[in-house]
């Protein structure tokens, strides 16, 4: 094997580095002198290099990528272990609910229960947010075969919106349930406490003068009372909700805000309800 003398490896040494100063010093010169020499360098280097770049570039994606991906991984599975518990907890409720369907049909049928007819009803279209003596109540048109009588209550798919306090031929006005001038007698479901139900011009109405000891409890169920035969029971409100002052307010399961279709429902003189007639929505989260 050829081998290089000591001096003669210590010259070349010393000569790479002024030589490569020498051949980067040549090649601007030649890209200054002739730049289309220098272009057509540069694309026949990159049209060599090209398929390297395209074998390194897709591993190197696929890399970036699975990088990205590693949050939304962690987050997609914490969010299948809130499903599951969620379905989980269902799964509890359904079989909670259909234990007390199977026992309220046997007691029922023990009783000789006689279920009362569901009461009629008629939809009507809201056609504007009525002014004048009320600050918070809407305008319905009324076909010309609808009757409606002051006093009937309105219902939205949700839940209760209000009563018909003024009709006309083709219009009658309904007092929502947040106008200052409302009052509903209301239970509460987990207590069966009673309360006064109390508009205030604002979003939410106030809970007041409930029992003594029966303070009502966040997220509680608030219905219609049949106290005073003004409405029938079991009218689903609202859930309870404390404001920063610390008042019980009802956040409202009927969409007040947007109203579009309300049923008008006539419970008779006395205002009775059957329990069955009464969708029971699940209660909105908060604001």
């Amino acid at each position: 094997m050829f081998r290089l003398s000591i001096p003669l490896r210590q010259a070349l040494s010393r000569l790479t580095l002024p030589v490569l100063v020498a051949v980067a010093f040549g090649t601007m010169l030649l890209g200054k002198a002739d730049a289309l020499i220098a272009e057509r360098v540069r694309v026949l280097l990159g049209d060599a290099l090209a398929p390297f770049y395209a074998a390194f570039a897709e591993p190197a994606r696929a890399v970036r990528e699975a990088v990205s991906d590693v949050p939304a991984l962690l987050v997609l599975r914490e969010e299948n272990a809130r499903l599951r518990e969620e379905n989980e907890r269902l799964r509890r409720w359904q079989s909670a609910a259909l234990a007390l369907e199977a026992e309220n049909t046997l007691l029922r049928r023990q009783l000789s229960f006689v279920p009362e007819a569901a009461p009629s009803f008629r939809t009507a279209r809201v056609v504007a947010d009525a002014g004048g003596v009320y600050a918070r109540a809407v305008l319905i048109a009324l076909p010309p075969d609808l009757s409606v009588r002051r006093g009937q209550i309105a219902l939205d798919e949700r839940g209760f919106v209000g009563r018909v306090t003024e009709v006309g031929s083709r219009s009658a006005r309904i007092l929502l349930a947040t106008d200052m001038n409302s009052r509903i007698p209301v239970t509460l479901e987990g207590s069966r406490a009673r309360a006064m139900l109390v508009g205030t011009n604002g979003p939410r109405p106030r809970l007041q003068f409930w029992a003594e000891g029966t303070r009502p409890a966040e997220g509680e169920r608030v219905v219609t009372s049949a106290e005073g035969v003004a409405f029938p029971p079991g009218l689903p409100i609202g859930v309870v909700r404390y404001s920063a002052s610390g008042s019980a307010e009802v956040e409202m399961f009927a969409l007040l805000d947007r109203l579009d279709l309300v049923r008008l429902f006539d419970f008779g003189p006395g205002g009775i309800l059957p329990p069955e007639a009464v969708a029971r929505p699940e209660p909105r989260g908060r604001r």
